[in-house]
């Protein structure tokens, strides 16, 4: 069941993934031979998700709430458990409540919400995994799904992408600092996946503005890359793996877009 590159058993965690990016991209890291641990804070979507995975490969499932710091330190334990290890991260998140929304329409609760789940997650979750490495001895890699969004902002989504776009930093920093001992990270921002989240997120928008989910989708998902289409999942699932296998070691540090070309400026 193997798909282009092999992981040979590498052990590695996806968060927020009983559904859409999460679930997509642990189940193309399942056909390429990873061990995988799945998350999430629903128990229902939890075991719906690890009934479907399994099939795929070796595959365990720990209920974590991503802004919980208990939740967190208890997936990095389990999960040490269960794989015997932990090999790498693939960090994903969902959206806050209040999203799709406007910067006025947000109050305090929807920013402190948005930072710990975009950014105060993933640091501590980093430093846990950091120092297991450090105390083992043994490499580690990260990776982060982030979004193209926080070079070319969508305004009813500004508060992940004033959030979440320090986890550039992050992997910049980590790569900088721990490279030295075998870890390394990496930030990827993703365009257009057709996920039952960004779906909802778009019919939100489409009944503000008062046009059909079919126009909406038209012109902010598929009239937006030269492709006419969303990203496929063998795709993500193939970068991914490439960034999680030695063969990406000399790249540590990078963000990598993954967009269609929807962006329309370049960086130097």
């Amino acid at each position: 069941m193997s798909v282009g590159i092999d992981l040979k058993g590498l052990g590695v965690i996806v968060t927020a993934s009983s559904r859409g990016i999460g679930f997509n991209v642990a189940r193309e890291l399942l056909k390429r031979n990873a061990r995988v641990v799945i998350s999430s804070r629903s128990e229902e979507n939890l075991k719906k998700a690890l009934d479907e995975l399994s099939p795929f490969g070796e595959v365990y499932a720990v209920k974590t709430n991503l802004c919980d710091q208990r939740d967190l330190e208890n997936l990095v334990k389990e999960s040490r458990e269960l794989l015997g290890g932990i090999d790498a991260l693939v960090w994903n998140a969902g959206n806050v409540r209040c999203e799709p929304c406007l910067l006025h329409e947000a109050g305090y609760d929807d920013w402190v919400e948005a930072a710990k789940l975009h950014a105060v997650a993933p640091g501590y979750l980093t430093t846990l995994l950091v120092q297991t490495w450090l105390e083992g001895k043994r490499k580690g890699v990260l990776v982060y799904l982030n979004s193209v969004s926080i070079k070319e902002p969508m305004p009813p989504l500004v508060l992940a992408d004033v959030t979440r776009a320090g986890l550039v930093q992050l992997a910049k920093s980590v790569s900088r600092t721990y490279g030295k001992h075998g870890i390394r990270a990496y930030s990827v921002l993703l365009g257009s996946f057709d996920t039952p989240g960004a779906r909802e997120n778009l019919k939100a928008v489409a009944e503000s503005r008062g046009e059909t989910f079919e126009e909406t989708w038209e012109r902010e998902v598929l009239g937006r890359t030269p492709l006419h289409r969303t990203g496929r999942w063998d795709e993500l699932g193939s970068l991914v793996a490439f960034l999680l296998s030695d063969e990406a070691e000399y790249m540590l540090g990078s963000t990598v877009v993954i967009d269609g070309a929807m962006t329309r400026g370049i960086n130097l």
